[in-house]
């Protein structure tokens, strides 16, 4: 009987050993070895807002998780309409959505969906050298670790033209719009 609960309380402790390895395997993933910070353990809360971004012939849907408050990701897209030949409507464009159109030749459309295109059109109207997903990738990217306090400060100090340079990767002459959407859609998190 005494081997019995002898064997028990060896198994006991071996689990408690286990889980305490676990632990602290856990902890030092997330750093230094200390405990999660407040950061780490806080909520992601999702942000989204229809933004004016790039003029008035299009719309910008801007998204942003917050976990605390930092930008832990984002995701950028512009709507317009184009014509029917050269793109690919939002759902249901060829349906009951798409009998409301004014022209039954142009959809409402993604310019992310339809960027192979979207892009050979700015590089004809504008000299436009890099693709419109990658611009708006790279903008998601540049928001992302930032806060809405350090954006504001940026945009506060920063002209439209020099954005156009600022983030890297992007070279969207209305960057700065972009990261504003950006902005109202993390103010929007509640």
């Amino acid at each position: 009987m005494f081997v019995k609960k002898f064997s028990l309380l060896l198994i006991s402790l071996g689990l408690v050993a286990v889980f305490a390895g676990c632990s602290s395997n856990s902890q030092a993933q997330n750093g230094s070895g200390s405990a999660a910070t407040a950061v780490d353990s806080a909520p992601v809360k999702m942000g989204r807002v229809e933004y004016a971004a790039h003029g008035t012939k299009c719309f910008t849907v801007a998204v942003v998780a917050m976990q605390g408050d930092k930008i832990v990701g984002a995701s950028l897209d512009d709507y317009q309409f184009m014509s029917t030949d050269v793109a690919k409507g939002v759902p249901n464009s060829d349906q009951d959505f798409g009998q409301n159109y004014k022209d039954p030749k142009m959809v409402l459309a993604s310019k992310k969906a339809n960027a192979e295109y979207y892009s050979e059109h700015m590089k004809e109207e504008a000299g436009a050298t890099t693709p419109v997903d990658e611009s708006l990738t790279a903008i998601e990217q540049y928001v992302t670790g930032k806060t809405v306090a350090e954006l504001e400060d940026e945009l506060s100090n920063k002209s439209a033209e020099q954005w156009v340079d600022a983030v890297s990767g992007a070279t969207l002459v209305d960057t700065q719009g972009y990261v504003k959407a950006l902005v109202e859609a993390a103010k929007s998190v509640k």
